[in-house]
């Protein structure tokens, strides 16, 4: 029985991804596993409600769906600018007197990250709306938006023909940036978990499904310029763009520091009442 596997298919974990998609392991690693796509939210959600039996979840759900089990070695992080997590607003409305929020619908973590810094600007209680991402849609309904992912990336490309067509000034905020510059800690989106089931049996995970997973990491990031070329051709982004982001805007390896980001996430989200208390099991996040 093959494991089912809910993946992200946005342009930043398309090195995580490599040996489910590329020879010489795509066909054997078919055999084991099935792959379906979608956002970061509904990753989550299939994970929690059993349609999968591993996903590429934001951490955020880790604090509202008990029983999960991290796969050590892989994450989607950020140790400073991330270009694909933005927060965008009108110029003339200042953090602290924005009075709502548009959130994008894909995320769940992004929208707890940016709760914790509007508390940090002095804007705590400000509304967050949910809705598609489309930037014009957002700004109809709220100050702000917040748009994650691919429509990010094409958001900042598409920056000054926005100004141009509407005449209105925005600021974008790198939302990892900012945290970054606020607390000192990474910006941590996501990492691979496992439900109770085929591949956590008993809550003790297969050793052999973390090793197909960091594998593809390793090989995913030794292949960048094939990666980039593949990319350029789905996305309406410069190929220079594409390798920066994922060489250096993205950080795949779950190291000491994001697991200390990690740590520094749960512990703030809990104390401003964003998610509720969740104590992240470090001694089983060996590094790989």
């Amino acid at each position: 029985m093959r494991l089912r596997i809910a993946a992200i298919g946005f342009l930043n974990p398309a090195p995580l991804m490599w040996d489910f998609e590329h020879p010489p392991l795509a066909d054997e690693l078919a055999k084991r596993y099935r792959i379906d796509r979608m956002t970061p939210s509904e990753c989550a959600a299939r994970l929690g409600d059993g349609r999968a039996d591993i996903g590429l979840i934001p951490i955020a759900a880790l604090a509202t769906t008990p029983g999960l089990r991290i796969l050590p070695g892989c994450t989607i992080a950020s140790k400073g600018r991330v270009r694909s997590l933005l927060l965008v607003h009108r110029a003339s409305r200042p953090l602290e007197s924005v009075r709502s929020v548009a959130a994008d619908t894909a995320s769940r973590t992004t929208v707890a990250y940016a709760r914790m810094l509007f508390h940090k600007w002095g804007n705590g209680t400000v509304p967050f709306v949910p809705l598609a991402a489309n930037l014009d849609q957002m700004l109809e309904r709220a100050d702000a938006a917040i748009v994650i992912g691919d429509p990010a990336l094409l958001a900042l490309e598409e920056r000054s023909n926005r100004f141009e067509r509407t005449g209105e000034e925005l600021v974008y905020r790198d939302l990892a940036e900012e945290w970054h510059k606020l607390t000192g800690l990474a910006f941590v989106s996501a990492v691979w978990c496992a439900a109770h089931g085929a591949a956590a049996p008993r809550g003790v995970l297969d050793e052999s499904i973390v090793d197909d997973f960091v594998h593809s990491r390793d090989q995913g990031l030794a292949n960048i310029d094939a990666l980039v070329a593949e990319w350029a051709e789905r996305i309406p982004i410069q190929e220079s763009t594409i390798r920066n982001y994922l060489t250096t805007n993205i950080h795949y390896i779950l190291d000491a520091e994001i697991v200390e980001g990690m740590q520094g996430f749960f512990q703030m989200a809990a104390e401003y009442g964003v998610l509720p208390p969740y104590a992240l099991a470090v001694e089983e996040l060996v590094v790989r």
